[in-house]
């Protein structure tokens, strides 16, 4: 197939011309060997030109989503695997990306790096490319193993995303019933119990408890809901706004880690990341302390993350990672032995994967047992409160049998 192309040479000469080639990323690779850094590229059956890098995506389409940087994580590790350079590789990757938002963001990449910025420096400049994942790619481009650095991004945020989404999977149902059942009782109180309890007053002149006490609540729910409804709205707005605080965030985290059974699971989840993020950083390099600088921002847990603060501090003066770990109180001493080992054998990286693994595991038989139990609670507790309207109903009808008989 026979492509033709405008590029950029080393010299910054503008340059037009033919290359023959399989299709497109096979003409981007050996543009990339002669040195030419295409703006535009055409086939004899399709012309697609690449966009300004400044232009502004469509006001649609803005939001880029965790897996679409993972899959772009992917292709750029591929294509620079596969020896072509990181323009080129960039710039056939912008083509085919769908995400308006993402395609903007490539082509200013594009555009830093021809303007002398290295891979990492033009990354830091955009919001959806984290603290972890620029100081990867500065670590893979000074080591020249930036393929290897872009494969265990994409590892890690693969490895999270399937994580986050068994945690998902296992909620949802037990999410499910307790929404149901609550919106089921709402509309029993509001709407259907204050008609039925009309014609019940009328005919009896004393109601049994269950149906007096129904009564008043649904007259309640029924008189007051505007103000309940503005309450709620006002309550709810009010500690969204004291959770988007850091006081806020860090005593949310504080609870997450003292709620009784959930507690455990979310230990997990923030030792389990601390432990594979810290792994692969030093194992990609990274030195102990701006690794821990870079975990303290990225575990997911401020309280955890004051903890990490203060270890990197007491690691700067000298000490190993396990002791200031071990002061903490906060990490199983199953974990600090384990890093102690991986300390005095040089293979901490690995000794902190293994750690992972373990708290990952623990993380899902945790939840699992987690959801086994509050799924048939959550059942049990919505059909009990069911069960009581439904007796509140029976009885006076019951009642009303008897007199009649």
């Amino acid at each position: 197939m026979t492509f033709s192309y405008q590029a950029v040479d080393v010299s910054g000469a503008s340059v037009r011309g033919q290359i023959e080639a399989v299709d497109r990323r096979d003409a981007l690779r050996l543009l990339g060997d002669r040195g030419l850094v295409p703006s535009h590229l055409e086939s004899s059956k399709a012309s697609v030109a690449v966009p300004s890098p400044g232009s502004a995506p469509p006001a649609w389409n803005r939001t880029i989503q965790r897996k679409e940087v993972t899959g772009f994580t992917r292709e750029v590790a591929a294509l620079l695997d596969a020896g072509i350079p990181v323009l080129p590789a960039l710039t056939g990757i912008a083509e085919q990306v769908s995400n308006a938002a993402l395609k903007s963001i490539i082509h200013q990449v594009c555009e830093d790096i021809r303007q002398g910025d290295t891979f990492s420096k033009a990354l830091s400049k955009h919001g959806c490319f984290s603290s972890l994942y620029v100081s990867m790619v500065a670590v893979g481009e000074e080591a020249g193993v930036l393929d290897a650095a872009l494969n265990d991004l994409a590892d890690l945020m693969e490895h999270e995303d399937e994580i986050r989404s068994e945690v998902v999977s296992a909620v949802s149902y037990p999410a499910f019933v307790l929404i149901f059942g609550l919106v089921t009782v709402v509309l029993l109180l509001t709407f259907v119990m204050p008609r039925l309890f009309g014609m019940l007053t009328e005919m009896m002149n004393t109601l049994p408890l269950p149906t007096l006490i129904l009564l008043r609540l649904s007259g309640f729910v029924q008189s007051y809901w505007p103000l309940l409804a503005v309450m709620g709205g006002v309550s709810g707005f009010g500690l969204w706004k004291f959770l988007s605080t850091p006081q806020g965030q860090w005593h949310a985290d504080r609870i997450k880690l003292k709620l009784p059974l959930v507690g455990g699971v979310f230990e997990s989840a923030a030792l389990s990341r601390f432990s594979r993020t810290l792994g692969i950083l030093t194992r990609s390099g990274i030195s102990l302390l701006p690794a821990l600088q870079i975990v303290q921002k990225t575990i997911g847990n401020r309280v955890l993350g004051d903890i990490l603060a203060q270890v990197a501090e007491e690691t700067r003066s000298g000490d190993t990672l396990a002791g200031p770990l071990r002061k903490s109180g906060m990490f199983p001493p199953a974990v600090i032995q384990m890093i102690r080992v991986g300390e005095e054998t040089g293979k901490l990286d690995r000794m902190l994967l293994k750690v992972a693994t373990i708290e990952e595991r623990r993380m899902r038989n945790r939840t699992k047992t987690l959801i086994s139990l509050l799924a048939p609670a959550l059942i049990l507790g919505i059909g009990a409160l069911i069960g009581f309207i439904v007796i509140a109903l029976l009885l006076p009808i019951f009642k009303m049998s008897q007199a009649i008989n």
